[in-house]
């Protein structure tokens, strides 16, 4: 898993974190990426399951935030996916989800609706578990 990528700010080094967040509403993705720029981290993002497989190779994202339900390719099956495979199976990732319980396979889950601030916090402490 990684632990961010370094980065030259006015001749300061610090670690910023790449995030890949998967929806298929962009205002969704907006509100999401807006919470994490905000943060300090860098992100890259998806409109579906299948457009994160396009891109996850070159992105090499920390986290995955992704919404599970989505045409195309949804988050479980993205989930699937990125935990069958060696070099996407430790990356920690958080699902947004209608349902009550965890049985989709993230590090953990948030049900709708949720707080913009409760997102970004979710997935800050999963980027802390990798540090």
């Amino acid at each position: 898993m990684g632990t961010g990528r370094e980065a030259i700010a006015r001749g300061i080094t610090r670690l910023v974190s790449r995030v890949l967040v998967v929806d298929d509403e962009a205002d969704v993705r907006f509100v999401i990426r807006t919470a994490f720029e905000d943060a300090g981290h860098e992100v890259i993002e998806a409109a579906n399951g299948a457009d994160a497989v396009a891109k996850i190779g070159e992105a090499r994202p920390d986290l995955v935030i992704t919404d599970i339900m989505m045409p195309v390719m949804d988050g479980r099956q993205l989930i699937v996916w990125l935990r069958a495979r060696e070099e996407t199976l430790s990356i920690p990732i958080l699902a947004l989800t209608w349902f009550d319980r965890n049985d989709v396979g993230a590090d953990d889950v948030l049900r709708w609706p949720f707080e913009r601030a409760a997102v970004r916090d979710a997935g800050q402490a999963l980027l802390g578990r990798g540090a």
